[in-house]
């Protein structure tokens, strides 16, 4: 298999574009496309200040890398959850990425610990066991606060995570089996800052599959934590990616498709009612009134998450 565009020994076929590359026109290939994001979504400005959730994993990795090499303010936010065995080694991955290649280019690496007193003392997966609700689901409460919350206090105009075409596509899939309106309502690679004085989330990689991210960082040299966390397993989501790659595999761009296409509906459907992203953020999230985190409700998710914690443990 050839490159098609420079006519080497291709690395990575890519049927949904109908096209091969070498290692470094695929290089090429994905920052064009990273770039395309940030401007078809108005993602960012090189004035901004930008901060990346890092895993320790290919994507937020990848992304890091790809946003200093393209010339972006950007650090880093790593949140050490306490998973036995695996947090200790995504750590690792982080830090020898910020040292080996991130310093170099004047980024740095914020590293948040989830304290006993934030009530995951004893890990996720048995603070989730207290309140009796999904591992996944209490990680994501917990990530999603302290990204909040370290973003705001440092004064960074954007959020961005690693959140690829294949999560995407799944996320879209799972919403719509459940008709969950209001999550899709919301799920765009661009969410404006929903009360003054909170960063714009952003989702860069969205025009790239997991396995295109997986071949960029092989071919960068990137060291990733290849494992999944192991609080992962049975989680619906892996089920709605299954499901996705085989159709893939049966009808290329079929990922592509389907959540470009809802993507496109979505933004005739906010031109046509003359609503946009921001006029829903600002009219239905509020101040925390604990921990002043935006929120829907009188309190957030996060604030009652850690009550219920609390309450159970006595």
């Amino acid at each position: 298999m050839r490159c098609r565009k420079c006519s080497n020994r291709a690395v990575l076929g890519l049927p949904r574009h109908n096209t091969a590359y070498c290692g470094p026109c695929l290089t090429e290939f994905v920052r064009t496309q990273v770039q395309k994001a940030i401007k078809a979504q108005t993602m960012f400005s090189p004035e901004d200040r930008i901060l990346v959730a890092v895993s320790g994993g290919k994507d937020s990795l990848t992304l890091w890398e790809i946003l200093l090499k393209l010339g972006y303010n950007v650090d880093a936010l790593y949140v050490d959850l306490g998973i036995p065995g695996y947090s200790e080694r995504s750590h690792e991955k982080v830090e020898r990425f910020a040292h080996d290649v991130a310093e170099a280019c004047g980024s740095k690496l914020i590293i948040q610990t989830v304290e006993e007193d934030a009530g995951a003392g004893n890990g996720v997966k048995e603070l989730a066991n207290l309140i009796k609700r999904p591992t996944c689901s209490a990680c994501g409460t917990i990530k999603r606060y302290q990204f909040n919350r370290v973003a705001y206090q440092n004064n960074y105009d954007v959020m961005a995570t690693g959140h690829n075409l294949d999560d995407e596509a799944a996320r879209l899939l799972g919403n719509v089996l459940n008709w969950q309106d209001e999550y899709l309502q919301k799920q765009s690679p661009t969410l404006p800052a929903s009360v003054e004085g909170f960063s714009k989330k952003v989702k860069p990689l969205y025009r790239m599959t997991e396995r295109e991210i997986a071949a960029y960082a092989v071919v960068n040299r990137i060291d990733y934590l290849v494992e999944e966390c192991p609080n992962a397993k049975g989680a619906k989501m892996l089920v709605y990616k299954d499901v996705l790659n085989r159709l893939e595999a049966e009808s290329p761009g079929t990922k592509h498709r389907f959540y470009w296409g809802f993507l496109d509906k979505q933004k005739k459907s906010a031109e046509s009612t003359k609503h946009t992203m921001t006029d829903i953020d600002q009219s239905t999230l509020l101040p925390c009134e604990t921990c002043s985190q935006p929120t829907t409700a009188g309190t957030c998710s996060f604030c009652r998450m850690m009550a219920r914690a609390k309450t159970a443990a006595r």
